[in-house]
């Protein structure tokens, strides 16, 4: 019977000691990591509290504080559990933290963070939180620990200055103190010899990793840097909002090119299937999350199925960005405005290829009759255009436009194919614009400049990187000293903090812009 308790013992000693390690090894290991955040499982909540969660990725300073809690949580509640201490306190915390996790992502609830080890409700948080409440309820004889130690030694001392008057003094076995002394403190050197081996893992104790770092990262200024990670915490401030009509805009949107599978990646005709594959509706939905936490409020996405799929389960989970409708009139056909009206369009404009051909064939009633049905459902409307002859063609044919989007970049990049700025329609035989120049979708930025100068109408530039031409402080910076009041821009996941960064800056800064913000 002695021996069955002494295993028990170790059983359940050994036991705290795994779960302890397990909580101390993932807090050290987000404290060390500076990219980390607690947004993205955060953001992917889709059960009870997502919208909670969801207030959370987007107000920093309750991020921080989460992810303050969540580290120092996660640390605290591993090292009493590893360690012995105040074992009861530690396991219950540790229930409560794993409900959380369990809660915002349940295995039940498919999520595009991954999930380990779980067969429908149960998941290795829940089995985790069960065993810890295994822990807490065992006497704490049942375990060796340096509480039990402590404790030990207290009732030894305690025992030598008040004996009881019935039991004669009996000499110390010294030799049963030690053992009980060795078994309570044996995971000190454990956690020692572990906590070294860690650090040497993820390279806090290594030579190498401070020389490699202290080298010059032989990286051009041209190249893009990837495999970092992103954090929402790299955050810096929110991107600014204006209005059209009573629709409150983010100053830039995501726009849909990239997730639409359409690259303008010139004759590297892979491009477009790789993006298709690699923006899976997850990775949509996951990108619109990072959006949302960032300020970025709007995406320009085009009407079609693929679009309202992945919209309506970004939506359903509580999502916020809203969305305007790039759609593809037809005459009098109006069936595309109308299934981005019925799917929860804030605002349509007629796709700028579209409107190009009608004002070059001179079809402006078709233009018009398109707008007019937008406005007419209550949502705002507008037109896009390559060419400046469509927001001209509207203002001189009297067609009330709540926006205009126009292309705009200026065209001093290398890969830049030169044009005849007096040509705007190239070429002149009904070809689509794109046909004519796949890297060049402002043929004069001057012209366009000079015609919003004049005019009133809220403005959204798009194209402004020229399809990753042009850096990006640099494209957003051009769009808004222009007179642009917003600016549509295509984004990988990987891009968008360091973009709601830049257009915060460039707001907050003192722009030389000329024409009033008209919205």
């Amino acid at each position: 019977m002695q021996t069955e308790n002494k295993i028990t013992v170790w059983f359940f000693t050994l036991l705290r000691i795994v779960v302890g390690w397990h909580f101390l090894y993932e807090g050290i290991s987000k404290l060390f990591n500076p990219y980390w955040s607690s947004a993205s499982y955060l953001m992917e909540s889709k059960w009870i509290l997502s919208g909670f969660f969801h207030w959370i990725t987007g107000n920093q300073t309750a991020l921080h504080v989460v992810d303050f809690l969540n580290i120092w949580g996660l640390i605290i509640i591993g090292l009493l559990l590893f360690l012995g201490v105040f074992t009861q306190a530690a396991s219950i915390s540790g229930v409560v933290l794993l409900l959380l996790y369990y809660i915002a992502n349940p295995p039940f609830v498919y999520s595009s963070v991954p999930a380990t080890s779980h067969f429908y409700i149960i998941n290795y948080n829940l089995i985790e939180a069960v065993v810890l409440i295994v822990i807490a309820s065992l006497p704490k004889d049942l375990m060796w620990s340096i509480q039990r130690f402590l404790s030990y030694h207290h009732s030894k001392r305690k025992e030598k200055k008040f004996p009881a008057a019935e039991n004669p003094p009996f000499p110390e076995n010294y030799d049963v103190k030690r053992r009980e002394m060795i078994k309570n403190l044996a995971v000190v050197p454990f956690f020692g010899a572990v906590f070294f081996g860690m650090a040497r893992k993820r390279g806090w104790i290594s030579f190498e990793e401070d020389n490699l770092a202290a080298e010059t990262e032989a990286i051009s200024g041209a190249s893009i840097l990837l495999g970092k990670n992103y954090s929402i915490r790299e955050l810096t401030g929110k991107v600014p909002s204006g209005k059209i009509r009573d629709i409150n805009l983010s100053r830039i949107m995501i726009g849909g090119n990239l997730i639409s599978g359409f690259a303008h990646a010139r004759d590297l005709i892979y491009v477009s299937t790789w993006l298709k594959k690699y923006f899976t509706d997850e990775k949509v939905i996951e990108t619109l999350w990072l959006c949302e936490a960032c300020g970025i409020n709007t995406a320009i996405f085009r009407c079609d199925e693929n679009t309202i799929r992945i919209m309506e389960k970004y939506w359903a989970r509580g999502g916020k960005v809203q969305w305007l409708a790039q759609t593809y009139p037809r005459g009098d056909d109006m069936t595309n405005i109308k299934l981005a009206i019925d799917h929860g369009a804030v605002g349509a404009f007629v796709q700028g290829g579209i409107a190009d051909q009608i004002v070059l064939e001179n079809r402006i009633d078709d233009l018009a009759k398109a707008i007019e049905f937008i406005r007419d459902q209550g949502i705002i409307g507008g037109t896009a255009a390559h060419s400046i002859t469509v927001p001209e063609a509207c203002v001189s044919n009297g067609i009330p436009v709540d926006f205009f989007m126009k292309t705009y970049h200026h065209n001093n990049y290398w890969s830049a194919t030169p044009v005849d700025p007096a040509d705007p329609y190239l070429p002149k035989d009904g070809k689509d614009h794109n046909m004519a120049h796949d890297n060049i979708w402002c043929v004069s930025d001057k012209a366009t400049a000079d015609f919003f100068s004049n005019n009133t109408t809220p403005w959204i530039a798009y194209k402004i990187l020229a399809a990753g031409a042009i850096k990006p402080d640099d494209g957003l910076r051009f769009a808004f000293e222009g007179g642009a009041d917003f600016a549509c821009v295509g984004m990988f996941d990987f891009q968008i903090i360091e973009d709601a960064n830049l257009t915060a800056a460039i707001l907050g800064s003192e722009l030389k812009r000329e024409r009033k913000w008209y919205a």
